[in-house]
């Protein structure tokens, strides 16, 4: 199997993801699979492709349990000899009018957002083939949240030569400062889906520059972006956007022609790299 190229949706039952999926499944030259943490759901939604004409293949991945991350590289690496394309866009967002304290959403919301979706870089990075493509879902939020941060911090997170460990004390600060009713005071925004966001720009700025470093003539494009204001469970039905359209940047990152060599560790929405 390792001649067949292979997609990787996280977090693809629903939403964004769902129609991710629906767009590779028609678009992307091999095996596309559907992610969940609930196989009843992630089997459902293939169903509901399978209606449609359409083929994905499911396996099972929760992004916030790191054997079940293992399994997922081990399926891979065994069946298909690596990976082509991982679309990381599992993430999880409270309610503006949650009740939960802050201190707990910025804990839950970063340990998926950021956390889980690094551990994913982390073990899948690696069984990324030649000319494969990583596209980490973020959001415009991300850009907002860096602007109500101090400057001291927009410094940090613009740096071209943050590490991925800073980031990660950067990150876990965060979720301590909030425990402590001080995040404000030390210049962070009172937005944890904002700074998770912000974790996943700076991150993908990272790893493309770790690409360019340790893999350079394999020509692998990392970027991260923004659907938009998508309708969806986490964003409401006041939103702008179909799932479909707010597919469209993210499908058209996964899917850029072998011999580009832009955009790499830049941030996009609505195919149009933005100033981060």
């Amino acid at each position: 199997m390792s001649n067949v190229p292979v997609a990787v949706v996280t977090g693809s039952n629903k939403g964004i993801g769902f129609a991710i999926v629906r767009a590779l499944c028609k678009q992307f030259p091999g095996d596309v699979y559907l992610t969940a943490r609930d196989p009843g759901r992630g089997q459902e939604a293939v169903a509901k492709l399978q209606k449609e004409g359409l083929c994905a293949l499911f396996h099972q991945l929760d992004i916030d349990d790191l054997q079940s991350i293992r399994a997922l590289r081990d399926f891979l690496k065994e069946k298909y000899g690596g990976l082509n394309v991982l679309v990381n866009n599992a993430g999880i967002a409270f309610k503006v009018h949650d009740t939960t304290p802050f201190a707990v959403q910025a804990e839950v919301t970063l340990k998926t957002n950021f956390f889980g979706t690094r551990n994913v870089c982390t073990e899948l990075l690696p069984l990324v083939k030649p000319y494969g493509k990583v596209v980490n879902v973020s959001s415009m939020v991300s850009s907002s949240a860096l602007g109500g941060c101090s400057r001291e911090l927009q410094q940090k997170f613009r740096s071209e030569t943050i590490t991925e460990d800073e980031l990660v004390e950067l990150m876990t600060k965060f979720v301590e400062d909030t425990k402590k009713s001080v995040h404000e005071k030390e210049g962070w925004p009172n937005t944890a889906y904002g700074v998770s966001k912000i974790g996943v720009t700076v991150l993908s700025r990272i790893q493309a520059r770790m690409l360019n470093e340790k893999r350079k003539g394999d020509h692998i494009l990392l970027n991260a972006c923004c659907p938009g204001w998508v309708r969806t469970d986490m964003a409401g039905p006041k939103a702008t956007k179909s799932p479909d359209e707010g597919a469209e940047t993210p499908v058209y990152l996964a899917l850029l022609p072998s011999d580009a060599d832009s955009p790499h560790g830049q941030f996009l929405s609505n195919k149009t790299v933005r100033t981060w």
